[in-house]
């Protein structure tokens, strides 16, 4: 009986002691379901977010096609540029006399601007003529006839620059007979130096004048590029070239015929240094 007793005893505590080892085992068992269902619904959610993520991205590019769509509608840009060219390809000039870069430039503008190129050298001829005057041996003014000279040149530079824009923008530059310019410029009341001053200063409002005029008709014909053309190149220094030449005229009418225009004529020698 007791080796009975001790039997049931040792078989008791042994199933007691594997109770744990049970308890143990399932709840490993119910963790990895645990797991295995928390990494399944992980995976449903990769997925379903996945889908969403494309799914947004999807109508994010169809809303921005569709504004791109909406806004060339409203701003009226559409650009096909093979179909666009086909009628570039059209204007194109075949005769061999027609000029290839001329686009967007009328005969108006073509011919006003001729017409300033002629203005620019009858300008030049008449500083030039001015220049001889004052080297002469008997007038004897190396100042004037220097400043005259110098003016002369500028002046024919405007005109090259208007002839190569005339050939830029597929133009044709026509040049005109020059009137003879005056030979002498002494003056009784006035002298030489202010009466040519005074010349000088007539002949730059007259071209700023026409300078205002091919603008106007430049921007008449809507040509953009020409009244831009004037605006940079020539107006701003002919506003400045008028207020130089009117400071001259106001210090030569103070200093009269005498001593004093000897001093002026060293002034312009010597680069605006007076004697």
């Amino acid at each position: 009986m007791v080796l009975g007793l001790g039997s049931c005893s040792s078989m008791s505590s042994a199933s007691l002691s594997s109770r744990p080892q049970l308890h143990h085992h399932y709840n490993l068992s119910s963790k990895l379901a645990n797991n295995n269902v928390k990494s399944s619904s992980c995976a449903v959610r990769r997925k379903t977010g996945g889908v969403a993520v494309v799914k947004a991205a999807a109508y994010s590019a169809s809303s921005s096609m569709a504004d791109h769509g909406n806004n060339k509608a409203v701003l009226g840009i559409v650009f096909k540029p093979f179909e666009e060219v086909k009628k570039e390809l059209l204007s194109i000039p075949k005769m061999p006399h027609q000029s290839l870069a001329r686009q967007g430039y009328s005969s108006h503008c073509e011919a006003a601007l001729n017409a300033q190129i002629n203005v620019e050298y009858n300008v030049s001829y008449v500083y030039h003529a001015m220049y001889a005057y004052f080297d002469r041996d008997n007038v004897a003014l190396k100042g004037f006839a220097k400043y005259f000279k110098e003016s002369s040149m500028e002046e024919r530079q405007h005109a090259e620059i208007m002839m190569e824009y005339q050939n830029k923008r597929g133009g044709r530059v026509k040049l005109e007979s020059m009137l003879m310019p005056f030979t002498e410029f002494d003056h009784a009341e006035k002298g030489d130096a202010l009466n040519a001053m005074e010349l000088a200063l007539s002949l730059e409002r007259l071209n700023n004048e026409k300078l205002l005029n091919l603008h106007k008709i430049a921007t008449q014909n809507k040509d953009v590029q020409l009244a831009d053309f004037i605006e940079s190149e020539f107006l701003v220094g002919q506003v400045e070239d008028i207020k130089k030449i009117s400071e001259y005229v106001a210090e030569l009418r103070r200093l009269g015929k005498g001593h004093g225009v000897w001093h002026f004529d060293q002034m312009l020698l010597n680069g605006g240094v007076a004697a």
